[in-house]
């Protein structure tokens, strides 16, 4: 077994939600990262990963647990780990040269030397010759090949990327990805590990060695898989794809719904008054169901070639699906997804008939589009302050995330037609506002 670079024991982390309450976002966290492996974190959207690593780099404390680096606890910024974001977190008035060179003078290191490891770094990276140039001269893709250059410059035992590829467009990503690789493989850093966090599937399973798929609602460890495919990996092998399936698989059953958010002696798509709703525009989820039901589409459809053929963010996808499975429009079983007989009938139906047909489903399936329906019943003005199911919700969420899932059952509710809202005086009600 090779030497352990990481290692995560029992963490946890909680933010305050309130004076009384916290948020738990991971809950008992554990595994070990070795010398030569590259590992992905994949999970969904809010699952907490990005969280896990701003951890695993001395960026934030964890609320409970240890995390040990080289078997020595991580209590800040720990020197021999880099991290790439997201977002580039370029400072804009430097050059590509002088923010390459940031993290060696944090370091301590003198001039020449932070001159020549950067400009070695620029061109191991491929952007020699825009030694000179500021961000806002560079696309997206060499904006974040600076990321990489300024990460890699400091020889990093261990790369953290926090989705380096999500800003980028598909072919940029490609080729940053594939130029990643060939360092990696070519053995052209002295990076010993690479810990990527990613929502992308495919994305994943194309770079890693190994795969931690995440659950949320906290974010903890479900599923642990090994890529045993040699790089370069073909997307066409058998292995390949029945990897793409499984993983689909294991994202899209019930049991990642967490038991705390399910409603008690139901069905696994039975979900609790402050369940995690997803974003889903009510255009895209009839535009879903509609292709779906087309005549010359399978019966049952296989998830991954659905993202492929609608050109989908897995992301979008599994929120998308979420909401079918609850709304009882479709059922998912082995990475793949068949319209019920009532996701028959709502792709069929006309405009108003999908109106009363979705009507219908929010308010058996959804218990919060169904409780504020019920609070306005029964009130003699019919109205009620958005505030009131905020305080509700708060119980379960963050006050974000509160605000969040309410403006989606309030847009839902508004095309059901089985409420109304006025965002001057932030007023649900039975009636049209005035």
């Amino acid at each position: 077994m090779t030497e352990v670079i990481v290692e995560l024991k029992n963490v946890e982390k909680s933010f305050k939600k309130s004076e009384r309450q916290d948020l738990l976002v991971l809950d008992n966290v554990n595994f070990k990262m070795h010398t030569g492996e590259i590992v992905a974190l994949l999970g969904k959207s809010g699952s907490g990963k990005s969280t896990l690593l701003r951890i695993i780099a001395g960026l934030v404390n964890p609320s409970n647990g240890e995390v040990l680096y080289r078997d020595k606890p991580v209590q800040g910024p720990a020197r021999g780990i880099a991290m790439v974001f997201q977002s580039f977190a370029l400072m804009p008035w430097l050059t590509v040269l002088q923010n390459v060179e940031l993290g060696l003078e944090a370091l301590g290191v003198s001039r020449d030397e932070r001159r020549q490891r950067a400009l070695k770094a620029i061109d191991t990276i491929g952007l020699d010759g825009f030694e000179s140039a500021y961000p806002k001269e560079l696309s997206g893709g060499m904006r974040q090949r600076v990321g990489f250059a300024r990460a890699l410059v400091v020889n990093p035992d261990l790369l953290i990327m926090d989705e380096p590829f999500s800003a980028l467009d598909v072919l940029t990503a490609d080729n940053l990805k594939s130029d990643l690789m060939d360092l990696w493989t070519e053995h052209k850093t002295g990076t010993n590990g690479m810990l990527l966090v990613t929502h992308d599937i495919e994305e994943a399973i194309q770079l890693a060695d190994r795969i931690i798929i995440f659950r949320s609602d906290p974010g903890s460890i479900r599923a642990e898989l090994h890529v045993d495919i040699p790089h370069p990996r073909n997307d066409q092998e058998p292995r390949y794809r029945a990897l793409v399936d499984q993983i689909y698989t294991l994202m899209t059953t019930s049991p990642d719904r967490p038991e705390s958010l399910l409603a008690a002696g139901g069905k696994a798509t039975d979900i609790s008054l402050g369940y995690r709703l997803p974003d889903v525009d009510i255009s895209e989820l009839i535009g879903l169901v509609e292709e779906m039901a087309e005549p010359d589409q399978e019966q049952s459809i296989d998830l991954p070639e659905l993202v492929e053929e609608l050109s989908l963010d897995v992301d979008n996808l599994l929120a998308l699906t979420d909401i079918l499975e609850i709304l009882r429009f479709a059922n998912i079983s082995k990475g793949d997804i068949e319209l019920t007989p009532a996701g028959r009938r709502f792709a069929e139906a006309d405009i108003l008939q999908k109106k009363q047909i979705f009507a219908n489903h929010l308010l058996r399936y959804v218990p919060l589009a169904r409780h504020i329906r019920r609070v306005l019943n029964e009130r003699p003005s019919h109205r009620a302050s958005e505030g009131r199911f905020l305080g509700e919700l708060e119980d379960f969420l963050s006050e974000e995330e509160a605000e969040r899932v309410l403006k989606v059952v309030i847009d839902w509710g508004r095309y059901a037609e089985i409420l109304a809202y006025d965002y001057n005086a932030g007023t649900l009600s039975l009636d049209n506002p005035e």
